[in-house]
């Protein structure tokens, strides 16, 4: 058993469904974890890794994702969640207002990290565009704005679990991980 460090429910039912197709089993775990403020999605995830062994010592995974918006040169990024907190959906598609240039990357890192304090990363990345509108309730975070290339006329939030695990950014970089670990 692995145990996921998150406070989200909804990137743990996410992680935990597509895990278990894996014969992976994974719990989450509610710890508070230091996390550094950096440009590198990796970095964070690292250091986020090493501080839940430390203060837990079991087997656990890490996921720190960004929103990268090209037009706004990759912001928010790593700074997504911040961002969704202060100025929300709405606010990112203010900014994106009259511009057509609306490409986007939703990017995803796993970090694992065991007793041994041994760490091993894996990324995801999902292309996209962000709508003009929001769209679907479903999902979380920005995903109700973020139409995925290879699910065109539909955004993350109008997405079940499912459809979204197939496709996106956490489930790329957990399928990676599950590959990884199944040998490890």
């Amino acid at each position: 058993m692995i145990f996921f460090v998150t406070e989200n429910i909804h990137k743990f039912d996410e992680a935990r469904k597509l895990l278990a197709g894996y014969n992976i089993a994974v719990a989450m775990l509610k710890i508070k974890t230091s996390e550094i403020q950096d440009d590198d999605l990796e970095k964070i995830a690292e250091k986020g890794a090493l501080d839940a062994v430390a203060k837990s010592h079991l087997p656990i995974i890490v996921e720190d994702a960004g929103l990268f918006i090209e037009a706004l040169n990759g912001f928010p990024g790593p700074y997504s969640s911040y961002v969704y907190r202060t100025i929300g959906k709405e606010g990112i598609l203010k900014m994106l207002k009259g511009r057509k240039d609306r490409k986007a990357q939703f990017r995803s890192i796993i970090a694992f990290c065991n007793q041994e304090k041994v760490v091993k990363t894996f990324q995801g990345i999902v292309e996209g565009t962000i709508t003009e509108e929001v769209k679907g309730s479903g999902g979380f975070g920005f995903d109700p704005i973020f139409e995925p290339i290879e699910q065109p006329g539909k955004t993350f939030g109008e997405l079940t679990t499912e459809e979204k695990n197939r496709l996106s950014h956490r489930a790329c970089a957990l399928r990676k991980f599950a590959e990884w670990y199944k040998h490890f």
